[in-house]
């Protein structure tokens, strides 16, 4: 079996204490992980501290090479990074292979944003004053990435954060560290100076985040996960007023309007509800309202689209869905169903034939109420929950009434309606009649328990600067 080291301060560490990476989709051992701890993250806290003294003198242009020449050589690498997303993470290979190729857009995006980190000139309101502002990397950055996109999140964090002249020690999430170690590997062959990354897969999350806390060189903590979570972490690091950047759970809307285009709504909120890690993605359509007038006909229309997926090991051709990540992700989405079931819902299951992996069924779920987990749970999996509006300000009502605001999309044809519910969205990125997402150039971030700070666009490099306001007497 293979066995894979830590990266302290650029340079690989085998540590005698490991732990396995199981493939979800065949439950077998792919990988023995060498499992960092309390000790390997203060030390490489330490290799941080220094190597960021090199790093942040470093001019913009010379960084932007370094992450250029990474991306050039993860480009060349996608298929196997792609490969190595699938056999830890479940999604098919094709998914896989779009995620790898979407990933490192982030190292292209940031260096060339990094050579933009502009501040700003202030016209003086007393003469001989001069006042200016400038921008300085934060400092030593800690940051925490989910499993479910574990080729997207550590360089949509890792990108700005270097391009900004940064350090960072990164803890890559337990079930997905392969991904983390092969992109480190590349990063680092691509020039990093000695300290300015490190890579501690580990088992062990509260020892990374307990070193975090507790070495006087961390000035920030980045965190994509749970709200749960990221609301500890916040509360941690408000001991030290430590900057914080938290992406963080949501409960997406997805409201079909009647004057929608059906056939287009219903490609997308399929693709948005289980063509994107079978629904294990925090921007997903949680709760699919349609107006009662077309829900009837949207209902057909999403149905037959369900039953032409194919669910399997996501390396085998034709597969549109793979397994959940673990054993505790598929109890609790069927724990969910049989809730919903409990409670009076209506259950239409595509079931597994499954025997190994950590495959569940399809669900199509019908007449949900308020007494059931669905509507108010992060669903995290394949179940396609479908409700009836009957006005555009009850659905407005029931969309925003939940703690989260991560993402929100409808379809309409009404361009006033384009303008009125857009506004009235309670999220941090509003799809209209579209689902795919956000790109490299725009921010994301969320509203409410959905966290604070953006990631992509100028306002992800601004989430690791520092501004620094200059006032020169310029008086003879």
């Amino acid at each position: 079996m293979q066995k894979v080291p830590v990266i302290l301060g650029c340079e690989e560490v085998m540590l005698s204490k490991q732990y396995q990476v199981i493939n979800p989709a065949t439950e077998e051992a792919i990988a023995s992980v060498s499992d960092a701890g309390y000790a390997e993250t203060m030390q490489a806290l330490d290799l941080a501290q220094e190597g960021f003294k090199t790093w942040r003198q470093m001019t913009p242009a010379k960084r932007a090479d370094i992450l250029l020449s990474a991306y050039h050589k993860m480009q060349k690498e996608a298929d196997r990074m792609a490969q190595t997303i699938t056999s830890e993470n479940g999604k098919p290979l094709e998914e896989a292979k779009q995620e790898a190729l979407f990933s490192m857009e982030y190292l292209r995006w940031f260096a060339e944003e990094g050579r933009r980190g502009y501040g700003s000139t202030i016209p003086s309101p007393m003469p001989g004053r001069k006042f200016f502002t400038t921008l300085e990397p934060v400092g030593v950055v800690g940051a925490i990435v989910p499993w479910n996109f574990p080729a997207n999140m550590i360089t949509r964090k890792c990108s700005p954060a270097l391009a900004a002249g940064c350090a960072v020690v990164l803890k890559p999430a337990a079930e997905t560290p392969l991904t983390a170690m092969l992109m480190a590997k590349i990063l680092v062959e691509a020039g990093l100076p000695k300290g300015v990354l490190s890579v501690l897969p580990s088992s062990r999350a509260s020892e990374i985040s307990k070193a975090f806390f507790e070495h006087p060189a961390t000035r920030m903590i980045s965190f994509t996960g749970s709200s749960a979570v990221g609301k500890m972490l916040t509360a941690q690091a408000a001991q030290r007023m430590l900057r914080v950047e938290m992406e963080l759970g949501g409960n997406a809307p997805l409201i079909v309007f009647e004057d929608a285009n059906l056939e287009q709504a219903a490609q997308h909120a399929i693709a948005l509800k289980l063509l994107r890690v079978g629904g294990e993605s925090c921007i997903c359509a949680n709760r699919i309202f349609v107006h009662e007038k077309i829900y009837d006909k949207f209902r057909e229309l999403v149905w037959a689209r369900m039953q032409k997926l194919k669910v399997g090991n996501g390396v085998e051709p034709g597969m549109n869905i793979g397994p959940l990540i673990n054993a505790k992700a598929k109890e609790k989405i069927e724990g969910l169903i049989e809730d919903a079931k409990k409670h009076g819902a209506k259950v239409t299951k595509i079931p597994t034939s499954h025997k190994r992996g950590f495959f569940t069924a399809l669900s199509l779920v019908e007449d949900i109420t308020e007494k059931m987990r669905l509507p108010r749970e992060e669903i995290f999996g394949p179940i396609v929950p479908l409700y009836r509006f009957s006005s555009e300000e009850e659905v407005i009502q029931k969309a925003n009434n939940v703690p989260y605001g991560l993402a929100a999309y409808f379809f309409t044809k009404d361009l006033s309606r384009v303008y009125r519910v857009g506004e009235a969205l309670e999220a941090g990125f509003v799809g209209i009649n579209d689902t795919r997402g956000y790109v490299h150039e725009i921010p994301m971030g969320g509203y409410k328990e959905s966290g604070v700070g953006h990631e992509g666009g100028k306002e992800g490099l601004r989430s690791y600067m520092e501004i620094k306001s200059w006032n020169i007497n310029a008086e003879k």
